[in-house]
């Protein structure tokens, strides 16, 4: 319920997998867990004036400056009272990137979905239950976007638009949304089932959904879901450089349809990423959802459902640790999260929610084959208070009561996309630097702008017979203000093996090069050549009439010209493109083909992780006997004293009858000094003696329970301080790498002949162009 302390947990959690190095994705439907980047190390009220609630310090009479204050005292002793030194905060700031994402807004960093369309991997492609689950999930999210709640068996344009994504896939190709629109017009196939294409969905109401999908494509809010980094996991989990990331997918600014649409869109994304990965029993990354009510409901089965039962079955063998979270547990399937084998249970709103819960922790433990005391399991949830939960893990003989540690992250409440804004534009600004730098380093012959470029607008050349030319497909539209213009561009094609025994790569690869031809005299720069990482698509035998043309160099019209540029592209190809590779001597790793730096700075964190994880545990069995000895020598021992108390307060007993009848026959019955009563004094005395004796042994009992415990106490400090200096910090970016250079095979390299390519451009009345045609991915 709110109030109960479940943020605080949440971001406690994420903290402490950061301090490790673990990476997270963190997916925020209400708003508040970008509060992870309000970290302040020294802790000055300066730092808290811009994030306090001000509203609160007028209600509490105090100013915002005095309310920063009382708030800095307050975090400095929360954090002390938990034994957490400030400079904690710091460790935490140096050990993990936090990212604010706000796919469809600008706020913080946007995300573009429609690479999410793109065939996945082949190893997916390979398990065709996973390849269906994908299909129905994506085209389920895409049709609600469009207000279509299609049911994945009787929705023809469900089944259509699957139809189509699965056509596309099995031959390895992508499909966007755009594409997507094309080919409902002019489907890649006859029949459907057994029915021709008319009777099962006719041209014209095919029509209205390809308007459907081009009008949700042509609105202005939908133009920001084409923006930003493309929805990439491994990029959300590192960084380029390999630094661990928290990326926030702010999603509360989201329409309930937009929030399910790119909800199902990264979970199929994220199954996508896990099943690429090797199995492995240490942790590799975290999936934290702050609300799932109306993602994983009992009955109804929403786009998002699919792809999250998928997670919870799976996604632990991967290393992929999955954290959800709710205010509504009566609104939850709980045999899909009978898989969670954690949980921690907070104070609870209504006595609905608690036998919900009570029946879901039941199935968890039959289902674990461990006993449930459901009557006490009540008495305490009914009992839990704030900031205390229970935590119930199907591995443990009991449930432990615990309270959450005080946060290192300021907790300033849900945030307004005007503070997301505020706390990402120097991140923004600084990835523009970074891009600006790279642009200046790596100069291309296809600027996005190019002002001092003179743009003569000249008829099609006519091109020499055996020369082949082709057009680019335009990307856009042209307004009435600028002009379309083709500028030239050579393309070349070519195949290249790579071998290295040492790195065991043995790979071919498929590189276009696209060079432009507008300033070329003679020889042509390859090495400032666009370069894609594969044939170019979708090349075309004419373009839009009515486009004007740059004009072709005279040596461009000349056949023996692209003879020559062919024999110096091999030549380049063969000096000047290498492979690079990283490599990590101390654990005798070297990068995969086609795997970035920061993917392979995360693998080998991820090693790193493993290898310490082993050592953790050799260390703990090692350990296991001796404490186990020891805690059986203190169990025996308290057993002993209590024997002990038990016989002394006997004995006390037995004397002190004794005494009292010895005392009241003299005083009472018996003459002093008579043989009875003598003898029952001397029995008292001899009493009185062991109870003595008793009360030494349990002396000696005690000394003993303090000395086995002291020693158990000793052994299992020893034990940590082991275990901490395993722990040491494992910061990925900061791995010493050596870089391997492999160059292709001169004998293998196989190139097509050059063509001449026609590449759209905008062209503005002041000079200014900008390409309307796919630009190479970094």
């Amino acid at each position: 319920m709110t109030g109960s302390g479940k943020t605080g947990l949440g971001i406690s959690l994420l903290e402490e997998a950061a301090l490790d190095g673990i990476p997270a994705l963190v997916i925020d439907p209400k708003g508040d867990l970008g509060n992870l980047k309000l970290t302040f190390p020294n802790l000055e009220p300066s730092n808290f004036l811009a994030w306090i609630d001000r509203d609160a310090a007028a209600r509490k009479g105090l100013t915002p400056e005095a309310y920063a204050k009382k708030t800095a005292e307050m975090w400095r002793k929360g954090l002390s009272e938990w034994g957490q030194e400030p400079s904690r905060i710091g460790k935490f700031q140096k050990s993990v990137d936090i990212t604010i994402y706000t796919p469809g807004s600008t706020a913080g960093l946007p995300l573009s979905v429609l690479h999410s369309f793109d065939a996945p991997a082949l190893i997916l492609r390979e398990d065709s239950d996973a390849l269906r689950d994908r299909i129905m999930t994506a085209v389920s999210g895409l049709l609600a976007l469009i207000g279509i709640a299609a049911d994945p068996i009787r929705s023809r344009e469900h089944i259509l638009i699957s139809n189509l994504l699965q056509a596309a896939w099995n031959e390895g190709r992508n499909l966007d949304i755009p594409g997507l629109i094309r080919e409902i017009q002019n489907l890649p196939f006859n029949t459907i089932g057994v029915f021709d294409l008319e009777s099962f969905f006719p041209s014209r109401e095919r029509f209205d959904l390809a308007m459907r999908l081009n009008n949700l494509l042509a609105s202005p809010g939908f133009s920001i879901w084409m923006k930003g980094e493309a929805l990439d996991i491994g990029r959300l989990l590192y960084t380029p450089e390999g630094k661990p990331r928290i990326s926030v997918l702010s999603i509360s600014h989201l329409s309930d349809a937009e929030r399910m649409f790119f909800v199902t869109i990264l979970l199929n994304e994220l199954i996508g990423w896990m099943r690429s990965q090797p199995g492995t029993s240490s942790l590799r990354a975290l999936m934290y959802m702050d609300e799932i009510f109306g993602y994983f409901p009992p009955t109804a089965v929403p786009p998002s459902k699919t792809p999250m039962l998928t997670l919870l079955k799976q996604a632990r063998a991967y290393g992929l640790g999955i954290v959800l979270a709710t205010q509504n547990p009566v609104d939850l399937d709980y045999k899909g999260l009978a898989n969670a084998g954690t949980w921690f249970i907070g104070r609870l709103q209504t006595e609905r929610d608690k036998l919900r819960v009570l029946e879901g922790l039941e199935g968890v433990s039959t289902t674990a084959g461990k006993m449930f005391d459901r009557k006490q399991m009540d008495k305490i949830l009914s009992a839990l208070g704030h900031r205390v939960f229970l935590m119930h893990n199907v591995h443990e003989d009991q449930p432990v009561l615990f309270q959450t540690r005080w946060v290192l992250s300021y907790l300033g409440g849900p945030m307004t996309r005007q503070q997301i804004q505020t706390l990402m534009t120097p991140q923004k600004q600084e990835m523009a630097a970074e891009e600006e730098r790279a642009a200046a380093m790596m100069p291309g012959p296809l600027p996005v702008k190019s002002p001092e470029a003179v743009w003569e607008a000249v008829e099609r050349p006519i091109l020499p017979s055996r020369v082949k030319e082709f057009y680019l497909p335009v990307e856009g539209t042209v307004s009435e203000e600028k002009t379309l213009v083709y500028r030239p561009s050579l393309l070349g094609t070519n195949r290249l093996h790579f071998v290295s025994a040492k790195a065991k790569i043995d790979e071919w690869q498929t590189l276009s090069l696209l060079a432009s031809l507008s300033m070329v005299e003679d020889t042509i720069p390859w090495e400032d050549a666009a370069v894609y990482r594969d044939a170019l698509p979708g090349l075309e035998e004419s373009g839009f009439s009515g486009a004007k043309y740059s004009a072709l160099p005279p040596v461009a019209l000349q056949a023996a010209s692209y003879v020559s540029w062919g024999k110096s592209l091999s030549e380049y190809l063969y000096q000047d493109v290498t492979l690079k590779l990283w490599g990590y001597p101390s654990l005798k790793q070297i990068s995969t083909f086609g795997e970035t730096e920061g993917d392979f700075r995360g693998r080998l964190a991820h090693l790193l992780h493993e290898k310490r994880d082993l050592e953790v545990e050799k260390l703990r069995k090692r350990y296991a006997p001796k404490l186990a000895r020891l805690e059986e020598r203190r169990r025996k021992a308290a057993v002993r004293l209590e024997r002990e108390k038990s016989q002394y307060g006997h004995q006390k007993v037995q004397t002190a009858i004794s005494v009292g009848a010895t005392l009241l026959d003299a005083l009472f019955g018996r003459k002093v000094g008579s043989v009875g009563t003598v003898g029952r004094a001397t029995t008292s005395m001899r009493g009185m003696g062991r109870a003595a004796r008793e009360k030494a042994d349990i002396e000696r009992a005690k000394r003993e329970v303090e000395i086995v415990s002291e020693r158990l106490i000793a052994l299992e400090d020893e034990l940590q301080e082991k275990l901490e200096e395993l722990r040491e910090e494992i910061r990925p970016d900061e791995l010493d790498l050596t870089k391997l250079h492999i160059r292709p095979r001169k004998g293998d390299i196989s190139r097509s002949p050059l063509v001449l390519v026609w590449t759209p451009w905008r062209v503005g009345s002041d000079g200014i162009a900008e390409p309307m045609f796919e630009q190479p991915r970094s």
